[in-house]
């Protein structure tokens, strides 16, 4: 048996995603986003989150997945990596699980249309429940670090 690796679950769409516990910061609800002209589409703006400016990217818009209007629980998940903090746009927020990590799996090359190198692996959990496991320091790719830190000035 593998280790544990304890893992926020959130949604977008009917798919599930995990991220693990120790790079998530806060989870926070919608907040007004000030939009940052000449950035990605995906990149929606900054927020100010306790006297720190944010950050905050559509992980839809990141995954070239249709954009959907925010619901009541469309939340930000604020992630910290490689000494950026950044939010990312979810449907939901759900969970908070262990999942042994013999359990996760290479991801396919696509997986419901992400590439593959913004997933870490598939984690089976079991009543055929999959988790997709992102890596984030695909998503957050150096060009894009380099727009993050550029609305950071």
């Amino acid at each position: 048996m593998g280790e544990e690796l304890k893992v926020i679950v959130f949604a977008l769409g009917s798919e599930e995603y995990g991220i693990e516990v120790d790079k998530v910061r806060t989870i926070e609800r919608l907040s007004p986003i000030t939009r940052v002209p000449k950035t990605a589409t995906f990149i929606k703006g900054v927020i100010n989150l306790r006297g720190v400016v944010v950050p905050v990217i559509d992980l839809r818009g990141r995954f070239s997945l249709s954009e959907t209007t925010p619901t009541e629980n469309t939340r930000i998940i604020v992630v910290a990596v490689a000494d950026i903090e950044v939010g990312f746009i979810v449907d939901s927020a759900n969970d908070v699980i262990d999942i042994d990590t013999d359990s996760i799996d290479m991801p396919p090359e696509i997986v419901g249309g992400i590439k593959a190198k913004y997933l870490r692996g598939i984690a089976k959990l079991g009543e055929g429940r999959l988790l997709i496991m992102l890596n984030l320091s695909e998503v957050l790719n150096k060009n894009e670090i380099i727009q993050i830190e550029q609305l950071e000035v």
